[in-house]
C-alpha cells in the first residue's frame, strides 16, 4: 500500500475542539488537507477553525456541532457529511470521554454514556462514511483507542470496555478493508495533555476524596503535548501503520501485557506502591511514564 497523501484530501476529525483533535486539525491543514471537524463545544471549535482559517485561508473547512452520545443526532450529522463530502480520504474517530469509578460505583446510564461516545459513535460514523472512504483511492481510517485498550485496571471498567471494543473493531476492519485499499490504524495514546480530566464524569458512587486522588494521579501522567501526539499519529497514517502507541506509558504496559498477560496488572500495582513507577491514569495498577525517555519516545510510533 502506498504512503498516504494528505495534499488535497478531505479529512474528518471528531473531538476537534481541543486536545489531540485540535492538534490533528492544525497538523492536517499544514499538510494541505481540507477539514470536516466535529465537536459538541461550539466556542472552542470556533476558536480552532478561526485559527486555521487565519493560517491557511486556502483550506476548505466545515464544522458540525454534535453530541456523539446522541445516536439520532450522530446519524443526522453522518448523513449530512456523506452528502456534502462524498469522497473522504481520512476519517479520524478521536472523540472520547472518561468516567471514574468501579463498576459497582457507576450507574448503568453512566456506563452506557461512555460506551455510546467512545465506541458506538465510532462504529456508527465509520459505517456511515465507509462509502465515502471507498470512493476515494488511498483512503485511511484512524480510530483512537487508549492505553486502556491494552490493559484494563480497576476503577476504569467503562472506559476500558469502550477502548478495548474500539481496538477489536479496528483490528477486524483492518483485515476486512485491505482489499479495498483502505488503510486502518488503531491509536493507543499514553499521557497526553488534554482536557479529559475536566470533561470526565465521576461515578455516582465515587466519593469526593476518591475523585480528588484519582484526578491528581491522572494529571501526573499528562506530559506529552497534543501537538507531538498528532505528529506521531499522522506519521503513522502516512506510513500506513496498523497500530500506533504514543509514549512509554502505553508501550511499557503493552510489552508487559504481551509477556505476562496474567500477572502484568499485579506487577504494575506493586511498582506503583513501591514508588518504582509513576501513576499514569486514575485507578490502581496503572503503568509508569519514563520521564527521561518521554520526549524522544513520543516522537516514534510502534506498529
Amino acid at each position: 500500500m502506498q504512503r498516504f497523501d494528505f495534499t488535497g484530501a478531505t479529512a474528518v476529525v471528531t473531538g476537534a475542539a481541543s486536545g489531540i483533535g485540535a492538534a490533528l486539525a492544525h497538523a492536517l491543514a499544514r499538510r494541505g488537507s481540507d477539514l470536516v471537524l466535529l465537536d459538541r463545544d461550539a466556542e472552542r471549535l470556533d476558536a480552532v477553525t478561526g485559527a486555521i482559517r487565519a493560517e491557511h485561508p486556502d483550506r476548505q473547512l466545515a464544522t458540525y456541532l454534535v453530541d456523539l452520545a446522541d445516536q439520532t443526532a450522530t446519524a443526522q450529522v453522518a448523513a449530512e457529511i456523506g452528502q456534502r463530502h462524498p469522497r473522504v480520504r481520512l476519517l479520524i474517530n478521536n472523540a472520547g470521554v472518561g468516567l471514574g469509578g468501579r463498576f459497582d460505583q457507576v450507574t448503568f446510564d453512566e456506563f452506557s454514556w461512555v460506551i455510546d461516545v467512545n465506541f458506538r459513535a465510532v462504529a456508527q460514523l465509520t459505517h456511515a462514511l465507509l462509502p465515502a472512504l471507498r470512493a476515494e483511492p488511498g483512503a485511511h481510517l484512524v480510530n483512537v483507542s487508549s492505553l486502556f485498550g491494552l490493559i484494563a485496571p480497576a476503577g476504569q471498567t467503562a472506559y476500558a470496555a469502550s477502548k478495548f471494543a474500539v481496538r477489536g473493531f479496528t483490528e477486524a476492519l483492518r483485515h476486512e478493508l485491505v482489499d479495498d485499499g483502505i488503510g486502518v490504524t488503531s491509536v493507543h495514546p499514553g499521557g497526553i495533555r488534554t482536557r479529559i480530566t475536566e470533561n470526565a464524569r465521576i461515578g455516582s458512587g465515587v466519593s469526593h476524596d476518591e475523585h480528588a486522588a484519582g484526578r491528581a494521579q491522572f494529571e501526573k501522567l499528562l506530559t506529552i503535548a497534543p501537538e507531538r501526539a498528532a505528529e506521531v499519529i499522522l506519521r503513522g497514517v502516512e506510513r500506513r501503520r496498523g497500530r500506533v502507541l504514543i509514549g512509554w506509558s502505553a508501550k511499557l504496559p503493552d510489552l508487559l501485557a504481551r509477556v505476562m498477560p496474567a500477572s502484568c496488572n499485579r506487577l504494575l500495582v506493586t511498582g506503583l506502591n513501591r514508588g518504582v513507577v509513576r501513576p499514569a491514569l486514575p485507578g490502581p495498577g496503572v503503568p509508569a511514564q519514563r520521564p527521561a525517555a518521554d520526549a524522544a519516545d513520543a516522537a516514534r510510533e510502534v506498529a
